[in-house]
């Protein structure tokens, strides 16, 4: 029976992803400060950054174990759009997607037993419909926002929002299954 890891997130996403891919895990949630603030750290290495600094801070309590550390940024242009604090700057976050582009990026840390390290991060893109403000207070009144990178979730009513994605559905919804499947199999761990 492949080792069980330490998913290193809280997201309720990302455990219902690796379940889905019949990896044996618990949940240790690491209580970190995510960067992101393109001024300190290069978006496209933020997300990495941080699934680094949640997997090194649950390796650090609990050493010989696998840990996975993940992180899911949205990024339009050159902006960031982490969790937004409230429900105004969710609306704004999704006023600002409205009618464009944007990428959704996640970063992969995986910690051995030895304290090696593999990092991965994988790009998807997003395209969104034009949004009307009524749009946007429906969307904010039937889904959670606020502890979902970019404000809105592909799998909460996502069609409401979205026009078309390139790229990882799974890594959009936080986890870049497809990769990590690569990287579990190479270690042993599916």
């Amino acid at each position: 029976m492949p080792p069980e890891i330490i998913l290193a997130s809280g997201s309720p996403r990302r455990r219902e992803l690796l379940g889905k891919m019949g990896v044996r895990f618990e949940v240790i949630i690491a209580e970190v400060e995510e960067v992101m603030d393109p001024a300190k750290i290069s978006i496209r290495t933020m997300a990495g950054h941080n699934a680094a600094l949640k997997a090194r801070a649950v390796a650090k309590e609990h050493p010989g174990r696998w840990i996975l550390g993940a992180d899911t940024i949205v990024v339009l242009g050159e902006r960031v759009l982490g969790k937004p604090p409230t429900l105004e700057a969710a609306r704004e976050y999704l006023a600002a997607l409205s009618g464009h582009v944007h990428e959704v990026i996640t970063g992969c840390c995986l910690i051995g037993p030895q304290g090696n390290l593999r990092s991965l991060h994988d790009t998807s893109r997003v395209r969104f419909r034009r949004l009307s403000a009524e749009t946007i207070t429906n969307y904010l009144a039937h889904v959670h926002v606020l502890d979902k990178a970019g404000a809105y979730a592909l799998q909460e009513h996502g069609e409401w929002l979205v026009d078309g994605i390139e790229g990882s559905r799974d890594n959009i919804l936080g986890l870049p299954t497809e990769k990590l499947a690569r990287e579990f199999e190479a270690f042993g761990l599916l």
